[in-house]
């Protein structure tokens, strides 16, 4: 039996943002909003610079058991800030065992974590991941052709206005460490 894949992780983190921004053409009786990233289409309006978009880049993960098969990870993901400290985004990168992948998600931030360290926030991320193929498609639970989903919890850093530093959990298999630029 043939395995289904797509073409690439592009194309599946392209497809899987527009299913996020668009909002059914009528909503239910009781008007539900079934919008996953609600006011995104405005904030994409906003030109470059508002500080309202992130960009983080990442060249080092830990493994919390190391193995040989495991390659580096790297990561590039942008999300875009939107009301309430909410955000949306998608993440392109190698998964730990070289495989091109993508993370489309929604997420939470909350600045000021911890009262009087204003500068360490905390955010959680929920999407689909997808990229985890054969021969490792067990690596990642609830994975279906590819596609599995994922929560990514967030401990950031405020360095600068611009510039933050993050490590992302990755469930029980590692932790990303990267830099996230504001713009």
């Amino acid at each position: 039996m043939a395995e289904h894949r797509i073409s690439s992780p592009l194309s599946a983190g392209l497809l899987l943002t527009l299913a996020l921004s668009v909002q059914p053409a009528h909503a239910l009786d009781f008007d539900v909003d079934l919008e996953l990233c609600p006011g995104l289409q405005h904030a994409l309006a906003q030109p470059a610079g508002t500080g309202e978009r992130d960009l983080f880049l990442s060249n080092y993960t830990h493994h919390w058991t190391p193995s040989d098969e495991h390659q580096r990870v790297r990561a590039l993901s942008v999300h875009q800030r939107l009301a309430n400290d909410r955000f949306c985004g998608f993440s392109l990168f190698t998964n730990s065992f070289g495989q091109p992948s993508t993370y489309i998600f929604v997420g939470k931030r909350w600045p000021e974590l911890v009262p009087g360290l204003p500068r360490l926030y905390g955010s959680v991320s929920a999407g689909l991941l997808y990229g985890y193929v054969s021969p490792y498609q067990h690596k990642v639970p609830l994975n279906v052709k590819g596609f599995s989903p994922a929560i990514v919890p967030t401990l950031g850093y405020q360095i600068t206005p611009q510039l933050s530093v993050e490590a992302h959990v990755l469930g029980t298999a590692a932790v990303m460490f990267g830099a996230a630029w504001h713009y």
